[in-house]
C-alpha cells in the first residue's frame, strides 16, 4: 500500500512528464474567491462525462491562495494555505475581490481593514496592488495567473497533453475592468481565453445539459466566497437565453466569516477583560486563527445544530471558547442573507416574471449549503430550491461545456448572455446618456447620434460610463478619448455618431465619427488590470524562456515543502507524547534522523537551485520516518496500556 507521502509524490510529479503537442481541447476554469476548479469535456457526445480534474493533492477544488516564501518561491493552493499562519504578509487570499478595482474604491478600503497582507496604491493607474513582506508588489491579475497556471498544469498532467485554451468564469455583475483583468490573468498563465462566461450562466449550462434536454425558466442563485449573483434564464431546445442578471460583487462567504470572527472576538474580550483590544486586533497571527476558526464553525453549522469554537493560547496565553448554535449563526448573519433579496427581486422585475413563474431554482456557491439561505430562497420563490448540483463544481463544469461549444465539439447549443450594467456616455451637464441598457443580449452593436453643446466646438471628449444612475458622477468611468477636427458650427448642428460594439466576453469597443467630415476616432475599453500590454508580453516571454527550469524547480519545491510539513507534524507529535515514547530504545535514533533530514530540507529551502541535494532521497527518508514513527507510537501505546 502506498504511504500518503508517496501518493502525494505521484500526484505532484507532473513536471517531469513529457507532454504531447498543444491540444485543441478547451478547459473550463472557475476562478473563485475562496476555491477554484478546472474541468474538461471527456466525450462531447455524452455531456454527463464532463469531468472535474483533481489537483496534485487529489482534491477536486483548489484554495485560491498564493504564497511567496522567504526565498521568493511561489506556493499555490493547499500548500500555500498550510503555511499562511506563519507567512501572513506574503500569503494572498480573496484577491478576486480586488481584481480590476481602484485602491480608493470604498469596497477596497473596507477590505483593507480585514486583510493581514498589505495592499498598496499603484502610482501609474491607481489600482490596488498587493505587497509581499519582501517589498515586491503584484497585481491581483498576477496572483490570479499563478492559480490559473497551477490549474492548467494539473490539467496537462491529467490529460497528458499541452493545454493553451480556456473558458474562464467571472461573477455576472463584474464590470468591464474586472472582466479584462481576469482575461489578463489568463494570458499571463499561458492561456488563450476564448470566452469569459458569467458564473450563473455556466451553472445553468451544466444543469440544463445534464438534465435530459431540460426546458423551462430557471433562476441561478450564486453565493460564493466573495460575490453574489442572480440570473434568470430561459432554456428551450438547446438555447440558453439569459433574461436578466443582478448581484453584488462584494457579498459572500468572507463577509459571513467576518461576522463570526467579530462574535468570537467579543466573547474573548468578555472572557479576558484585562486584554488590550488594540493589541489583539493588530496581532495578525491571532486574527488569522480566529478567521480560520470562524470559517470552520460556519461550515460545521451547515450540518449540525451546535458547534464549539475553541482556540487555545489565542493571545498572551489566554484561551477562548464559544458555543454557537445554528440559530445563533442564522440571527448573526441574517442581515447579509437579506442583502441578496433586492437583487433577486430586481432580476425578476427585469425579466418581467413573478417568482412562481420560475420552474427551478439552482443553488450555486459554497454558501448555499447553509440551511437558512436555502430556507429564505425557498420562501421567496415559493418552492424548494434544487440542491442536486454540486455548488463547488457546477460552474467549472459549465465553463468546460462552453469550451466544448466554442471548439465545435458540442453541437446544437446556443448561449445568449447579457450585459450586467447599462453602458453610455457623458453628455452636456454631466448627464449620463445610455446606449446599451443592462440585460441586453450580447454580442450587440448600437449607434446613436449626438451633437455639440457649445457654438464653435472643434472637438468633443467621449467619456464612457457604466452604471444605472442619471448623472455620470454616480456611475463608473471605464474609458475616454477625444474626437478632434470638427469644423466650427453652431451648437446642435454637428452630427456625431457614437457606436458601441460589445463582444461575447462583454469587452467594449466605442467609435465616434462626425458624419459631415468623416472624422473618426475609437477605443477598445481595455480595463486597467494594472499591467500594460508590454508588461504582460514581457512576463510571458520571461515565463517561456525559463519554463523547463521553472517546472523542475517548482516540483522540487513542492516535494521539499510537503516533506517539511510532514516532518514538522511528526516532530510536534513527538513533543506532545514525549513522556509516553521517550522510553522506547529506537526513539533517540529516530529523533536524530528526523532532525538530520529537517536540516537537509532547510539547506534545500535556502537555495532551490542546489541540485546536489537529492529530493528523492528526502522523500524516501521522510517516508521511512513516517512508517517508523507509526510503529513507535503503536509500541508505546501498547506499553502504556499494560
Amino acid at each position: 500500500m502506498l504511504s500518503p507521502f508517496t501518493k502525494q509524490l505521484r500526484r505532484s510529479s507532473f513536471g517531469f512528464r513529457g507532454l504531447r503537442n498543444a491540444s485543441s481541447k478547451v478547459i473550463g476554469i472557475d476562478l473563485g474567491t475562496t476555491n477554484s476548479a478546472v474541468a474538461y469535456v471527456k466525450d462531447p457526445f455524452d455531456l454527463s462525462s464532463v469531468t472535474i480534474i483533481e489537483n496534485d493533492e487529489g482534491k477536486r477544488t483548489t484554495p485560491s491562495v498564493v504564497g511567496y516564501d522567504k526565498s521568493g518561491r511561489t506556493l499555490v493552493g493547499d500548500v500555500a494555505q498550510r503555511q499562511a499562519l506563519v507567512n501572513q504578509g506574503s500569503t494572498f487570499y480573496a484577491t478576486k475581490r480586488l481584481i480590476g478595482r481602484q485602491f480608493d474604491d470604498p469596497d477596497t478600503q473596507r477590505d483593507l481593514k480585514r486583510l493581514p497582507y498589505k495592499v498598496v496604491k499603484n502610482e501609474k493607474n491607481g489600482q490596488a496592488y498587493l505587497q509581499a513582506s519582501s517589498g515586491d508588489t503584484k497585481s491581483p491579475s498576477e496572483i490570479g495567473s499563478e492559480i490559473l497556471t497551477y490549474l492548467r498544469k494539473n490539467a496537462e498532467n491529467y490529460l497528458e497533453e499541452s493545454i493553451n485554451k480556456a473558458v474562464i468564469t467571472v461573477p455576472a455583475y463584474f464590470n468591464d475592468s474586472q472582466r479584462q483583468a481576469t482575461k489578463d490573468a489568463g494570458i499571463l498563465a499561458g492561456l488563450k481565453v476564448l470566452r469569459v462566461v458569467n458564473e450563473p450562466t455556466a451553472a445553468a449550462l451544466s444543469f440544463g445539459l445534464n438534465s435530459d434536454n431540460y426546458s423551462g425558466v430557471i433562476a441561478v442563485y450564486d453565493l460564493g466566497g466573495g460575490t453574489f449573483d442572480i440570473s434568470i434564464l430561459d432554456i428551450e431546445d438547446g438555447v440558453f437565453e439569459v433574461r436578466a442578471t443582478n448581484g453584488d460583487t462584494h457579498l459572500g462567504g468572507e463577509d459571513f466569516d467576518h461576522l463570526v470572527s467579530s462574535h468570537i472576538l467579543e466573547s474573548f474580550f468578555k472572557q479576558n477583560p484585562d486584554v488590550v483590544k488594540e493589541d489583539v486586533l493588530q496581532d495578525h497571527e491571532c486574527m488569522q486563527r480566529i478567521r480560520s476558526a470562524s470559517e470552520k464553525a460556519k461550515i460545521e453549522l451547515s450540518h449540525v445544530k451546535q458547534a464549539t469554537i475553541s482556540i487555545p493560547f489565542l493571545f498572551d496565553n489566554k484561551h477562548v471558547s464559544v458555543n454557537m448554535s445554528e440559530e445563533e449563526l442564522d440571527n448573526l448573519t441574517m442581515p447579509l442573507i437579506e442583502k441578496t433579496i433586492p437583487p433577486v427581486k430586481k432580476a425578476l422585475r427585469d425579466s418581467d416574471i413573478e417568482p412562481h413563474d420560475v420552474d427551478e431554482v439552482i443553488m450555486v456557491g459554497g454558501m448555499t449549503r447553509m440551511p437558512k439561505i436555502r430556507s429564505v430562497v425557498g420562501e421567496l420563490f415559493g418552492k424548494k430550491p434544487n440542491t442536486n448540483v454540486n455548488p463547488d463544481e457546477t460552474v467549472a463544469l459549465g465553463a468546460a461545456i462552453q469550451g466544448g461549444i466554442l471548439s465545435g465539439e458540442i453541437k446544437n447549443v446556443l448561449l445568449l448572455d447579457v450585459t450586467p450594467l447599462t453602458l453610455g456616455i457623458e453628455t452636456y451637464g454631466g448627464v449620463f446618456s445610455p446606449l446599451i441598457p443592462r440585460n441586453t443580449t450580447v454580442p450587440i452593436k448600437k449607434t446613436e447620434i449626438f451633437s455639440t453643446g457649445v457654438d464653435g466646438q472643434n472637438g468633443v471628449d467621449i467619456r464612457i460610463f457604466q452604471g444605472e444612475r442619471g448623472l455620470v458622477k454616480d456611475n463608473k468611468l471605464i474609458g475616454d478619448f477625444k474626437l478632434a477636427g470638427i469644423p466650427p458650427m453652431p451648437k446642435g448642428v454637428p452630427q456625431i455618431a457614437v457606436t458601441f460594439d460589445i463582444d461575447a466576453d462583454g469587452i467594449i469597443n466605442v467609435t465616434a465619427a462626425e458624419t459631415s467630415t468623416g472624422q473618426e476616432n475609437s477605443m477598445t475599453v481595455i480595463a486597467n488590470s494594472g499591467l500594460t500590454e508590454e508588461e504582460i508580453a514581457q512576463k510571458i516571454q520571461e515565463a517561456n524562456a525559463n519554463k523547463e527550469r521553472d517546472n523542475i524547480i517548482r516540483q522540487r519545491v513542492d516535494l521539499i515543502t510537503k516533506a517539511d510539513i510532514m516532518l514538522s507534524d511528526t516532530e510536534n507529535a513527538y513533543k506532545t507524547f514525549e513522556e509516553v515514547i521517550s522510553g522506547d530504545e529506537k526513539y533517540p535514533t529516530l529523533l536524530e534522523k528526523l532532525r538530520s533530514i529537517k536540516s537537509l530540507i532547510k539547506k534545500a529551502q535556502e537555495d532551490d537551485t542546489d541540485f546536489s541535494i537529492d529530493v528523492n532521497e528526502i522523500k524516501r527518508a521522510t517516508d521511512d520516518i513516517q512508517k517508523a514513527s507509526l510503529a513507535l507510537f503503536q509500541r508505546s501505546s501498547q506499553r502504556h496500556r499494560t
